[in-house]
């Protein structure tokens, strides 16, 4: 039978159950990367630094950008700025924030330090 206590305990309950994003975060590697490519999936490489306040404005907006049912599909591989210093060659990066989008072994977009909501969705919605 519901009554207040239980109705309150259904709606605290649900206040702090963690929700789960749709997309898994994943430490970049070439062989990630290639295997991604070659199935022709949307590939996020998300260019970041522990230290980076940038970075971490990012963080949520690409987390809820990439929650988004329409994008579901798209792989994020994260590349440390400071330690993989090959693969910031490969991709001609030089700053930390960097944001670029690959359709297989296309790039579609590259985004520099932005923390909009909006232009991180355009920079997602290239790859569509």
């Amino acid at each position: 039978m519901w009554n207040r206590r239980t109705a309150l305990s259904l709606v605290l309950g649900l206040a702090f159950t963690p929700i789960s994003s749709a997309f898994a975060e994943t430490d970049f590697s070439t062989v990630a990367f290639k295997a991604a490519q070659k199935d022709g999936k949307r590939i996020l490489v998300d260019v970041w630094a522990a230290w980076c306040p940038t970075c971490k404005a990012q963080g949520p907006l690409l987390k809820s950008e990439l929650a988004k049912p329409e994008n579901k599909d798209v792989v994020m591989l994260r590349v440390n700025f400071d330690t993989q210093l090959d693969a910031l060659k490969a991709f001609k990066v030089q700053s930390q924030s960097t944001l670029i989008m690959f359709k297989g072994d296309k790039e579609t977009a590259r985004s520099v330090g932005d923390t909009t909501a909006d232009g991180i969705s355009k920079l997602v919605a290239s790859t569509n």
